[in-house]
């Protein structure tokens, strides 16, 4: 089989690092863990409104969703400055310390490289120029112009029409077993980064590519 002629990466978590964000709770009076938590629950909400045929703004989401979680803790200012506070770290995360160089090897064996997120391109643009690997990436998409939200099939027809290319033809990267399975779904070839070494859930479709770190994705698909 022929290498795919584009890969398109997820952002959140697939490259950017998360793990700040504990600390941007912490500084409001919420315990570090309940980033996590606030992360999984708006993901939750954008695949109901997904699924019930609706879409919303990451941040939207995000924003409401931290609304309820708070409420729960004695936080050291008011509600909507600890709001303002914490979804102003995704404007400051950077990426994995495996992305730079994985990134620079992959655009260097000619792979035509895009994101398909479901944030907002914004936060990739910052991330990426942060970074130094802006200008390796042909396209930066987002979901909110696909009208909806990854797995959903019609997230990854987004991608694919954007880029003038057959599905069967892009490679999806991401953490995320569900945006693997779902990119599985949709005709794309996946590659799953496995930086912790977790299992892989049995009721996904598999990936086909498992790697431990993105430097190694250069070699696997070429």
């Amino acid at each position: 089989m022929s290498a795919p002629s584009i890969v398109v990466f997820d952002v959140n978590e697939t490259l950017s690092d998360l793990a700040p964000m504990g600390q941007r709770f912490a500084e409001v009076g919420a315990p570090a863990l309940a980033a996590k938590a606030w992360f999984a629950s708006l993901l939750r909400d954008g695949f109901a409104l997904t699924a019930a045929g609706a879409t919303e703004r990451f941040s939207t989401i995000g924003e409401w969703a931290l609304r309820e979680i708070l409420t729960d803790h004695t936080l050291t200012r008011d509600l909507d400055s600890a709001i303002e506070h914490i979804m102003g770290g995704f404007l400051e995360l950077q990426v994995h310390p495996d992305v730079p160089d994985g990134v620079r090897a992959l655009s260097g064996s000619g792979a035509r490289l895009v994101t398909l997120s479901n944030g907002s391109t914004e936060v990739a643009e910052r991330l990426f120029a942060a970074a130094g690997i802006r200008d390796h990436f042909e396209r930066l998409l987002s979901v909110e112009d696909a009208g909806v939200w990854k797995p959903a099939p019609g997230a990854y027809a987004y991608a694919a029409s954007t880029c003038s290319v057959d599905p069967a033809d892009m490679l999806l990267v991401a953490v995320h077993p569900w945006d693997i399975d779902g990119a599985k779904r949709a005709g794309l070839r996946t590659a799953w980064v496995n930086r912790q070494g977790r299992l892989y859930p049995g009721y996904f479709l598999a990936p086909d590519h498992s790697i431990a770190a993105l430097s190694e994705l250069a070699g696997v698909v070429g």
